[in-house]
Parts: C-alpha cells; structure tokens; sequence
C-alpha cells in the first residue's frame, strides 16, 4: 500500500523539479541585477523632511520596537546587516551604522524603506508613515554604536 502511494508522488515530484530550478535560477538572476545597480533614490523623495525631526529621541525610542521586530532578521541588532536572514539575500542587507548610511537624506532613508527593492520589501502597506519615520530617527542613532 505505501508503495503504491509513493509511486504516485514520485511523478508530481519529478515533474516540480524544473520548474522549482527554473524559479531558484530567475531569483538569483534578479539578485545579480538588483546587486550591480546602485539605488538611485528619485530627488523629490531627497528633499522630504522628516515631521519627526523635532523630537528625534521619542521617534526614536519607538521606531527602536518597530526595528527589532521589522528590521533585525535582515540588518541585525545592531543594524550592520548582519541579521540571521543576511546570509541568505543578495544582495547584502545595508549596514545602518555606516558612514555612507548615515549621510543619506532622511527623506532617502524613508523612500528605501516605503518602496523596497530586491530582498528588501516595502514597507508601505505595513508599517504607516509615523512608524517609517520612527524608524530613520532610530537608524540615526545607530550611527553612534559603530564600535
């Protein structure tokens, strides 16, 4: 009786087989292009100032709770890229901490997480507008943990 059974998978197995290849072989394929394109933030989304910037340590605080549970899988505690879900995502999750980070634009930080790109998803639909811009007030105080 298994037999039979694990005959009649078999076929449904084989016939998955290159259609799962096929899948794995576009994702990478995305990967490389999405990997060797800089990614070029529209200048109107430059010029949006962030409505928290007047309180950044309260934003902060909150967009703190949003990271850990949003962000950290992909960027890691300390938001170097280097979450358990890094070693898996080409390209590489973007290190917050760092200098060429950190000189964006509030308004580029904000537009990255709203619209995503590649691995990294868009956050739009997910998080609101108060919640993104807590979120660049809390990754402006990464750039003081480099150490």
């Amino acid at each position: 009786m298994k037999t039979i059974a694990k005959a009649r998978c078999l076929p449904s197995i084989q016939m998955l087989t290159p259609f799962i290849l096929i899948l794995l072989f576009v994702n990478q394929g995305l990967a490389q292009s999405t990997k060797a394109k800089p990614w070029v933030v529209p200048p109107a989304a430059l010029q949006v100032k962030n409505p928290l910037a007047g309180d950044p340590a309260s934003a902060a605080k909150e967009g703190k709770k949003t990271y850990t549970t949003y962000c950290t899988p992909c960027h890691g505690n300390g938001g170097k890229g280097d979450g358990v879900a890094s070693a898996s995502v080409n390209p590489k999750p973007a290190d917050h901490t760092s200098d060429a980070v950190q000189s964006e634009p509030d308004g580029s930080l904000y537009y990255k997480m709203t619209e995503g790109r590649g691995p990294m998803i868009s956050y739009k639909q997910v998080l609101n507008e108060t919640q993104r811009w807590q979120l660049v007030c809390y990754i402006r105080t990464l750039a003081k943990k480099k150490s």
